[in-house]
């Protein structure tokens, strides 16, 4: 009896074949780039084909850092990944990770390479690299004293900062020799006094840069006591320089702007600082001259001199009540003695003697009130109104007066 399959049953079984060849899940290929399409998704779809036949291939957006160039029909790469079947349409595809230029592939194995030992070493590690100083005054450019990339960083360091002094050292940035002059001008140029070195040259090949992947020029970075900023190639080109830098710059022009800090920011921000610090201090001169003026109406109605004309006035007034009470008081006194006078009036002696009364006494000056008191002989005073009459005593008879 005939054993029937689905499509997707067979795609299946094919696949798991192609996983099963540990042959596949990493190989490199080499060949000429054909159909090339970037998708708006980041994916690269293209085709490698030689005279004996043609691949399919397609690399993820994830693994676009693994390319270091702008892929193109007619570029000869080799291409590394994953030989996979795409189940759903039955077709086997190479999954790319990375691709290289055919002829750099060897240089790029060498710079991946040195790049793993110089980082065992610690020389990228970020504790050794040294801050970019925000003002400086003199600047130093290790690069070919042609082309963009010199002009680039000339142009924009004066046109930030005009007073910047530029010290060039031409060296070679590309072929034979070209190590060895960049690791000199390094060396110059911090033993010159610079305050920041750039360290670049403009795009190209990965052989045009392999100067910059010299461990002798990764040491003079490392080495070198002034702050390097490396500026190789364009933006998505790496070297080994650019690592052991104290910072990388995507391009030259870039490394400008990273190193000049601009003059007339900074003269505005100046400009700014000063005038919200003169603001600050008139705000806080108007705001003690105000707290100085309630300390002085304070201190007027504190100062002892306020304090002693104060307790005068209140001395005074309390001076003027005193008075005022013992006034009072005195005139209150004065009607209650008169009151006192009238009421006793009646009972002075004198009032009696003045009404035809006389006061009797003895030689003694003993009242006389009885006639037990004296005997015939006796010699009295008798007080009249106008003086005192002096008498004997004759005889004394008793009487009974009706009171």
């Amino acid at each position: 009896m005939k054993t029937i399959y689905s499509v997707g049953q067979v795609n299946r079984y094919v696949k798991n074949m192609f996983v099963q060849d540990f042959v596949l899940k990493k190989i490199y290929i080499k060949g000429e780039v054909s159909n090339c399409k970037y998708h708006p998704s980041g994916h690269i779809y293209f085709s490698l084909k030689d005279e004996t036949g043609v691949l399919s291939c397609v690399m993820f957006a994830g693994n676009r850092r693994g390319l270091a160039f702008r892929m193109k029909d007619g570029d000869r790469v080799v291409a590394g990944g994953t030989v996979d079947v795409y189940e759903r349409d039955g077709r086997y595809q190479l999954y790319a990770k990375e691709i290289t230029l055919e002829g750099a592939g060897a240089l790029y194995e060498r710079f991946l390479a040195l790049k793993a030992e110089l980082e065992e070493m610690g020389m990228f590690a970020p504790e050794y690299k040294q801050p970019i100083p925000k003002y400086i005054k003199r600047l130093g450019v290790v690069t070919a004293p042609t082309g963009a990339a010199v002009q680039d960083i000339k142009n924009i360091s004066l046109r930030r900062n005009p007073y910047l002094q530029i010290i060039l050292y031409p060296a070679l940035v590309q072929g034979e020799g070209a190590a060895d002059s960049i690791v000199k001008g390094i060396r110059m140029l911090d033993q010159a006094g610079v305050d920041v070195i750039i360290v670049g040259r403009g795009g190209g090949s990965i052989e045009d840069l392999w100067a910059f992947n010299e461990e002798k020029v990764a040491r003079a970075v490392f080495e070198c006591g002034t702050p390097v900023i490396s500026a190789v190639g364009h933006e998505t080109d790496f070297t080994i320089t650019d690592f052991a830098a104290d910072l990388r710059a995507p391009t030259p022009s870039a490394a400008a702007e990273l190193a000049v800090d601009n003059y007339r920011n900074t003269v505005e921000s100046f400009w700014n600082y000063h005038d919200r610090m003169r603001r600050g201090m008139k705000g806080k001169l108007e705001l003690y001259q105000t707290r100085l003026r309630g300390y002085q109406m304070q201190l007027q109605y504190l100062s002892p001199e306020s304090r002693l004309r104060e307790n005068r006035e209140r001395l005074l007034r309390l001076e003027e009540s005193l008075r005022g009470g013992m006034e009072w008081k005195l005139q209150r006194y004065r009607h209650t003695l008169g009151i006192y006078l009238e009421r006793y009036k009646g009972l002075s002696p004198l009032q009696k003697l003045n009404q035809g009364y006389s006061f009797v006494a003895d030689k003694g000056g003993h009242a006389v009130t009885g006639i037990s008191q004296v005997k015939p002989g006796d010699r009295l005073e008798i007080s009249v109104t106008d003086g005192v009459v002096e008498a004997e005593v004759l005889g004394c008879r008793k009487e009974s007066w009706n009171v």
